[in-house]
């Protein structure tokens, strides 16, 4: 390693945009910082062994009580930009899920609220969120 390289810990993620075919999107309240009390997509870490698309999964369970099969996820894509967490650096993969109007959720894990929002009325959103959505909404009008 030379005196110039540096490395930095990356820290892996999967978020999922929850979608009504009426035009809502599931959103959490956070429970804890970063952003408390703030809107967010459902998801959050990968734990060791699991894929992304499995963890997507598992935190949509945990903190909306809302049940997928892993394949069930579309990927939407990779969001790796520099400061899209004061944390440090983390790395989403974000996936997507269409289902139908009414579906139940309820908070649970590190979500204090969880609700369906009008995709045309959207709260400000935590980390690079409102990013996220934007890439299902061009993917869908392809």
């Amino acid at each position: 390693m030379s005196e110039t390289e540096t490395f930095e810990t990356i820290r892996y993620t999967a978020d999922v945009v929850v979608t009504t075919t009426d035009g809502h999107v599931l959103l959490i309240e956070r429970g804890w910082p970063p952003f408390e009390g703030a809107w967010a997509l459902p998801g959050g870490h990968v734990d060791p062994g699991e894929t992304s698309r499995t963890a997507a999964a598992r935190e949509l369970a945990e903190e909306a009580d809302v049940y997928a099969m892993p394949e069930e996820l579309a990927q939407v894509g990779v969001f790796d930009a520099p400061g899209r967490d004061p944390r440090g650096r983390y790395v989403t993969v974000a996936y997507h899920l269409t289902v139908i109007p009414g579906t139940p959720i309820q908070a649970g894990d590190d979500a204090t609220r969880a609700r369906w929002w009008p995709l045309n009325d959207l709260p400000p959103l935590a980390f690079d969120h409102a990013t996220i959505l934007a890439a299902v909404a061009t993917k869908e009008n392809r």
